[in-house]
């Protein structure tokens, strides 16, 4: 009985796999050099973010008028 337990066993373990690999699932696990390259943030984005940075005290007044201009510059 215990051989037959193994075998469903490694039938299950390769049917899930061979799913995962059918149906994509395996290829956006982990990201790859497409995910570090696809997220560009916007200029909006990049604005917030320094407005949070500038409000939590991260960065002063004048580093964020600087970011902020060169940001607004692209």
């Amino acid at each position: 009985m215990n051989t037959g337990l193994t075998r469903l066993g490694r039938f299950l373990a390769v049917g899930c796999i061979l799913g995962c690999l059918v149906s994509g699932c395996a290829w956006s696990i982990g990201g790859g050099k497409e995910a570090n390259t696809s997220h560009i943030p916007t200029r909006g984005q990049e604005l917030i973010d320094i407005k949070k940075a500038k409000d939590l005290g991260a960065i002063t007044e004048e580093e964020y008028q600087a970011q902020k201009n060169r940001i607004m510059a692209k």
